[in-house]
């Protein structure tokens, strides 16, 4: 079920959109891909791939993909910045973490390349952060708002399909709740374990993705 942005988050934030995930309809095979590596973050893809410049889904190992929409200036994923390093490190041999950035660099430049690159540096991240320039990948997961969670399992016959999306957990900035990544972190075990994933999952709440002006898709606004 999709969730709304809380009132108290709005007294945080006056002047910014905060936007809920739009809940990607559960079984959505992962879309195709072929995305440009930030230079710097192209730390941990397995399979004996070496440096790459571009990661698409066919160079990807069989194995859960966790994929996350990030950026480098948002309130929101600064909030959560060292509970990403965390699951990196508890679950980056497991599962393949991918992160995705999207906002147009033609309004919002400090999302740009150098500042992801720093960001990721100053956090310690292993997984390699790509530069979704066209928002193709974002549109295509529907993605609404830094950050949003997209967790893919693959099936017996290796096919990648969501098994969960939405929130890390319910820590916001100015909420006081701790940040614990607690429902991803159920997510990522239940795969992990061969079990199902729980279908009561929560929206994400963030900062809109900052859409190409024009290009805006339909859930925007």
């Amino acid at each position: 079920m999709q969730s709304h942005p809380e009132p108290a988050l709005k007294g945080c934030f006056p002047n910014m959109a905060l936007t809920p995930s739009t809940m990607l309809p559960l079984g959505t095979p992962l879309p195709s891909f072929a995305l440009k590596v930030v230079p710097g973050t192209n730390l941990e893809i397995d399979g004996g791939l070496g440096a790459l410049n571009t990661i698409n889904t066919s160079s990807l190992p069989t194995k859960p993909l966790l994929l996350m929409a990030l950026c480098a200036h948002c309130p929101f994923v600064k909030h959560i910045e060292k509970e990403l390093t965390h699951l990196d490190q508890d679950y980056g041999d497991s599962v393949q973490l991918l992160a995705i950035a999207s906002n147009s660099l033609i309004t919002h430049p400090q999302d740009g390349p150098e500042q992801l690159a720093a960001q990721a540096k100053q956090q310690g991240w292993r997984f390699p952060y790509l530069l979704d320039t066209d928002q193709s990948l974002a549109k295509a997961l529907q993605a609404a708002c830094t950050p949003d969670f997209f967790l893919f399992a693959p099936s017996p016959q290796g096919l990648q399909r969501l098994c969960y999306r939405g929130q890390l957990d319910n820590s916001r900035p100015g909420n006081d709740a701790p940040v614990t990544g607690s429902d991803l972190r159920a997510a990522l075990e239940a795969v992990l374990n061969g079990q199902d994933v729980s279908p009561n999952q929560q929206a994400s709440i963030g900062c809109n993705i900052k859409w190409h002006p024009g290009q805006e898709p339909p859930w925007f606004g």
